[in-house]
């Protein structure tokens, strides 16, 4: 039996296919459209996800059932003496603190262990594979999980929104707002920071916000994050809610913006994807976790 698995869910924009490439697990997140329940990139594919929500059906997401989420811990279970679970943070969603429960639970105390860092699409991904790391480098599933959580503050991902009408419909702005913001043709900036998505900067079309991003993330680097930056150990992200071509071009950009720097891209997750619509572009930094001192 090996150490360590690790669990992630789909919010994390890891499809099954590069989970099977990192040998880890990925929960599907479910959908309800229409009063029928999909799950993200197993019954609903990125293609149907955009024509259903561009057609304006109704698109809630929901949390895993308590039933799915221990059917794939015990199917680890058999395989590792110990999981690490990273799904969603719980401050975007409730599912986190629901698997903190269940972790509590005799058949998982002390062998399911789950992450909470304040993390969603890129930046999860970039956490699954610091655990990876982490569990090559020796360290127990108890002291990655304190590794990953102490690392929570040191991330940060824009994301510039091409339309307002999921973000009117999240509740996130008011219909007047949306309505004037159309007309003037304001694209907002939205900001993830320790699990918290807020309007972070509204501009005045598209290339001003995606100008806005990328001189965030320059400011975070010299000011937030430069120790890290000092030494090599931070990771630019990239994310969109687009096409494979328009996330190449965006990620060219990127790399033009921060010469030398690895660059991580991933499509948003459709969970992010349902509250900003098609046409968003992302882009972020996290550093690398600060290892612990082991005896």
């Amino acid at each position: 039996m090996k150490a360590i698995g690790i669990i992630t869910d789909s919010h994390s924009s890891i499809d099954q296919k590069k989970a099977e490439e990192l040998g880890i697990m990925v929960l599907p997140m479910p959908f309800s459209i229409g009063g029928k329940c999909y799950y993200e990139g197993v019954t609903l594919s990125r293609e149907e996800f955009f024509q259903k929500l561009d057609s304006g059906e109704d698109i809630t997401t929901s949390q895993p059932s308590p039933e799915e989420v221990m059917e794939l811990w015990d199917r680890a279970l058999k395989e590792y003496e110990t999981v690490l679970y990273l799904p969603i943070s719980s401050g975007l969603s409730g599912s986190c603190e629901t698997a903190e429960i269940l972790s509590r639970e005799e058949a998982y105390e002390n062998r399911v262990f789950v992450v909470d860092n304040g993390r969603v699409s890129t930046p999860m991904h970039r956490a699954v594979l610091d655990a990876l790391e982490l569990i090559e480098e020796g360290y127990t599933a108890a002291q990655i999980k304190e590794i990953l959580e102490k690392n929570k503050q040191d991330m940060v991902i824009y994301i510039a929104v091409e339309t307002l009408e999921h973000l009117k419909r999240g509740g996130r702005i008011t219909p007047a707002a949306a309505a004037l913001g159309t007309v003037l043709n304001v694209k907002p900036v939205l900001k993830l920071d320790v699990g918290n998505l807020d309007v972070f900067k509204k501009c005045r079309g598209f290339a001003k916000a995606k100008k806005t991003m990328i001189e965030a993330i320059k400011h975070d680097i010299e000011t937030r994050f430069y120790e890290a930056w000092a030494k090599g150990e931070v990771t630019i992200m990239a994310a969109a809610s687009t096409t494979e071509e328009e996330l190449k071009a965006w990620v060219k950009e990127i790399e033009e913006a921060f010469p030398g720097m690895p660059v991580l891209s991933d499509y948003l997750s459709m969970g992010v994807s349902c509250h900003i619509g098609y046409g968003g572009l992302g882009i972020g930094c996290a550093c690398r976790p600060k290892r612990m001192e082991r005896e």
